[in-house]
């Protein structure tokens, strides 16, 4: 992690709480930027750390080599992911963020978005969605997510995107179109309320991060340089994030136990702290 990091102000807290993003100074030196480029090689390549056991077991790269690829929990398979995703640094800024005293990471990603090619105009695109459509198992939609550049990226190579302000629309119905590569068909449906959308691009120097609200609507679209766009992703969550029931179902529910019950915190060691003041 980069050394001297400026702790963030209160204007950095206003701008997220506004806009429902913000961006970071430099996190990672270009040694680490280095190894975790490495570290996505060795993943995809199926060359773990530790016991080599994967979240949802063996993993497979898609056969359209045009396709994006993401693994959950790259940490249990990888110590440099591990090192970078449960940094008390990134810790300490989230917790500002979210107004909180402690957090915990609610899950880790690695996303890797290959050149489109020329031949499918929606190919590698990431549809509009808010990560929270796929979180409503946790008690909380105040959790954040940290998207790690391991390049210069803008919207050249597939850089994300935020709607500005859209975090304070609240949970909207049928939100989980992450791999729904129709972006224009997508933001019809998001503004038939008459919603205003303002889409601003998340320009991240290499090392750099975008960390922003889990109700924010975000996407990206295509990556037309000839260089895969390799990042590394932290979902974090706050202190009082518990199990809630009776909604869509996430992965995390299972490790919680074999009965886990309403109101049980996400706070075992397949939730480690970051960050506690």
């Amino acid at each position: 992690m980069e050394k001297n990091i400026a702790k963030l102000t209160t204007a950095d807290l206003q701008f997220y709480e506004e806009k429902g993003y913000w961006i970071s100074p430099k996190l990672l030196d270009d040694e680490q930027i280095a190894r975790l480029r490495h570290a996505h090689e060795r993943v995809w390549a199926g060359d773990y750390d530790g016991d080599g056991y994967a979240m949802y077991g063996h993993i497979s790269v898609p056969s359209d080599p045009h396709q994006i690829r993401k693994l959950d929990n790259a940490w249990w398979i990888n110590d440099e992911v591990r090192d970078v995703v449960t940094d008390p640094i990134i810790g300490e800024m989230a917790a500002y963020l979210m107004q909180t005293n402690e957090v915990r990471l609610w899950h880790d990603q690695l996303i890797y978005k290959p050149s489109a090619g020329s031949t499918n105009t929606q190919a590698g695109n990431v549809g509009w969605h808010q990560d929270y459509g796929y979180w409503q198992a946790s008690s909380n939609p105040n959790m954040i997510t940290v998207w790690i550049a391991l390049q210069d990226t803008d919207l050249k190579n597939g850089g994300m995107m935020s709607v500005n302000g859209s975090h304070k629309w609240g949970l909207i119905p049928d939100s989980d179109t992450f791999f729904d590569q129709d972006m224009n068909k997508l933001k019809e449906k998001y503004t038939a309320d008459s919603r205003e959308w303002v889409e601003e691009p998340c320009i991240l120097p290499a090392g750099h991060a975008s960390f922003h609200h889990s109700l924010t609507f975000h996407g990206s679209g295509q990556n037309v340089t000839n260089e895969p766009r390799l990042s590394v992703v932290a979902h974090l969550m706050p202190y009082d994030t518990f199990y809630r029931p009776g909604v869509q179902f996430h992965h995390n529910v299972t490790l919680l136990g074999a009965r886990p019950e309403a109101g049980q915190r996400f706070a075992n060691d397949n939730f480690p702290i970051l960050y506690s003041k």
